[in-house]
């Protein structure tokens, strides 16, 4: 009887010569900061529709899920290639990716809920919704 001495959820040393490295770290920064070029045109984009007379708003909403994605893929990238954990096992790999997407699912219902408590403030405190409506003037120049 053959006795197994390493487990395939064992994981080594990486063993990769200097310059397969460097190439791999420059690939990514390169795609990093294209990736970052593109988020800011998305950017400037919105602020140009912005000021526009009459902005879509379905259009904006498409560019910031664009941005998400595109952040969401740099996240990835800087993960996986200069934490190296690309490299590592699958279990590694989620032991750090559930508590990550729980904590993504944490600030969404903290947001959801911090509007919900914003549109019920201004439906029911009738001070908060006096105090808001009145317009003031414009301080007087000296």
């Amino acid at each position: 009887m053959e006795q197994q001495l390493m487990s395939p959820e064992m994981t080594f040393q990486h063993h990769t010569d200097d310059a397969e490295f460097k190439r791999r770290v420059r690939k990514t920064t390169i795609l990093l900061s294209v990736i970052t070029i593109f988020e800011l045109a998305i950017g400037l984009t919105i602020y140009t529709i912005h000021k526009g007379e009459n902005p879509s708003h379905l259009l904006v909403l498409m560019f910031k899920g664009m941005v998400c994605i595109l952040t969401l893929a740099k996240a990835y990238y800087i993960v996986s290639v200069f934490m190296h954990l690309g490299d590592e096992i699958r279990n590694m790999i989620m032991t750090i990716v559930v508590p990550l997407m729980l904590f993504i699912w944490f600030i969404t219902a903290f947001l959801i809920d911090g509007n919900s408590y914003k549109n019920l403030r201004n439906k029911y405190d009738s001070h908060f919704r006096e105090s808001t409506s009145v317009e003031h003037k414009p301080a007087a120049k000296e």
